[in-house]
């Protein structure tokens, strides 16, 4: 499980850096991100290595932001990996809400977070078909 901060934006010229410069002087680092937009506003969620300090510095600076909990799963950088673990999430009856990914320091594995409805039965789902997903502490240190 891993905290990720939303923030949202209005679509206007020059939010998105106002966010990441604020980031980047209060000294936090992004590790991942998504941007999911309609025409007037756009919900930035990113991965950051420190939220709890990313929260506080963003709020400070005006932006509404909240903080929902996510699960970053290992999936094997082959073709087919995705979709075997959707395919186990599926026979658990796991609503996925959203997804995004990236590549971590092991280049042999893709990193894919999950916004799931039940997040404790999500985890317990992962340790019982042996999926491997990321601790918090470890998410943060890449």
């Amino acid at each position: 499980m891993a905290r990720q901060i939303s923030i949202f934006l209005e679509n206007k010229a020059g939010r998105l850096l106002h966010v990441t410069r604020t980031l980047g002087e209060a000294g936090i680092n992004i590790r991942a991100l998504s941007i999911a937009d309609t025409s007037d506003f756009g919900i930035l969620r990113i991965i950051v290595n420190d939220p709890e300090k990313a929260h506080t510095i963003l709020k400070e600076a005006g932006f509404t932001v909240s903080e929902t909990e996510v699960v970053a799963v290992q999936v094997p950088d082959t073709p087919g990996s995705l979709a075997g673990i959707l395919e186990q999430m599926n026979e658990e009856n796991l609503n996925i809400e959203y997804l995004y990914a990236f590549i971590g320091t092991n280049a042999d594995n893709a990193l894919v977070v999950f916004k799931v409805e039940d997040i404790a039965r999500a985890l317990e789902a992962f340790r019982k078909k042996g999926i491997k997903y990321m601790e918090e502490s470890e998410l943060y240190k890449l």
